[in-house]
């Protein structure tokens, strides 16, 4: 594995972070059944990683889910990531995984950096027992899960990972109230909230009046580009996305 490309992660835009190469087999397509059955269609959210007997506890944000086809997304804490899945026995491999770059606030760029690291290290073996998924490689390294649930989209505390504000802004959308309501990271906001055929149309939004720093007020700004008007949303089971009229990406992922 090329760890330089890893230790990259915050220097490009789009990385790829392996190609793991797999033996012959996990090249076979005829006993793959189990371990793919246990993984697939499923969201995993990673618990802690354990390498050369540490354990790191992973950010909220971890997850990932393979689809039946074999097309991986996650998260590693802060960036997406992407990857192949192929299956044999109990047994997957995760190749050409490429990842997104960006700085966010608490999450330690050398636990991402860890994560793709092990889940790239060719085979691992799956041990799916109940809601938790163990994912060892061949060096005894292993990634804990465990399987979550879809987030509705009423009711749910949704955290806003990008624009980032460390974890501070935070929307919930009551479905009886016909109200948002929540963070933008240093004030408390709320606004009149209708849902509708894949889009959500957003009131003024009323607010306190403090004063944090100078990025903080900055990122708010951006986010109050949302209300007084509408804006389209794709949930994508603990993930929210918000696309305001002018095209801005709001994302938010469900708390715990």
């Amino acid at each position: 594995m090329d760890k330089q490309r890893l230790a990259a992660l915050a220097a490009l835009t789009l990385l790829p972070l392996a190609v793991a190469c797999g033996s012959e087999d996990a090249g076979s397509d005829s006993v793959g059944a189990g371990a793919s059955a246990s993984v697939t269609g499923a969201y995993w959210a990673v618990d802690e990683v354990t390498v050369d007997g540490k354990k790191s506890a992973a950010p909220s944000h971890a997850y990932l889910r393979v689809a039946d086809g074999g097309e991986v997304k996650g998260n590693l804490g802060c960036n997406n990531f992407g990857a192949e899945a192929a299956f044999a026995d109990s047994h997957v491999t995760f190749d050409r995984m490429q990842a997104t770059e960006m700085a966010c606030e608490g999450v330690p760029a050398n636990f991402e950096q860890t994560l793709a690291r092990t889940l790239s290290d060719g085979d691992l073996t799956t041990e799916a027992e109940g809601d938790k998924l163990i994912l060892t490689t061949a060096d005894g390294d292993r990634v804990a899960l465990t399987k979550q649930e879809a987030a509705p989209l009423y009711g749910t505390k949704w955290t806003v990972t990008s624009p980032d504000t460390g974890g501070k802004a935070h929307l919930t959308f009551d479905k009886k109230a016909g109200q948002v309501s929540g963070s933008l990271g240093c004030n408390k906001v709320r606004a009149t909230a209708t849902v509708s055929d894949g889009r959500i149309t957003l009131g003024t939004a009323s607010t306190t009046r403090m004063m944090c720093d100078t990025s903080l007020m900055n990122t708010e700004k951006s986010l109050l580009g949302l209300f007084d008007g509408t804006v389209k949303y794709q949930l994508d089971h603990r993930n929210l996305t918000l696309t305001s009229e002018n095209g801005e990406h709001v994302n938010a992922a469900a708390a715990e």
